[in-house]
């Protein structure tokens, strides 16, 4: 069974940096597409970021595009989200999810998620 377990979320102001990351056991990792997703209070779960298998292929949400950026290490079983210039807007929590599958910006398509990491960008 996957588990995923985020970590590195904060309190920052705007403009600052975070990186988030996500550890990944209980399957064959790269055998894996991972995603970032995240939820505002009163807000549905919105796609963030996604990689491919091999990382060489990278999806953005366009509230996020040339802000973030996703990432993963196979050696490691994790992946990443660099995020900088945060904006108040991007305050959530975050989650990792992954999928036995393609890459996809469709929550519903995701078979296994963390229990997320807050993020809280202040004006």
């Amino acid at each position: 069974q996957v588990q995923l377990v985020e970590s590195g979320g904060g309190l920052v102001q705007a403009g600052g940096s975070l990186k988030l990351s996500c550890a990944f056991s209980g399957g064959t990792f790269r055998h894996y597409a991972m995603g970032w997703f995240r939820q505002a209070p009163g807000k549905a779960r919105e796609f963030v970021a996604a990689v491919s298998w091999t990382g060489g292929n990278t999806y953005y949400a366009d509230s996020v595009k040339d802000r973030f950026t996703i990432s993963r290490d196979n050696a490691k079983n994790t992946v990443y989200l660099q995020m900088s210039n945060l904006k108040p807007e991007d305050t959530a929590v975050y989650y990792c999810a992954a999928r036995e599958g393609p890459s996809s910006e469709d929550v519903g398509r995701y078979d296994s998620w963390g229990r997320g990491t807050q993020v809280t960008v202040s004006s």
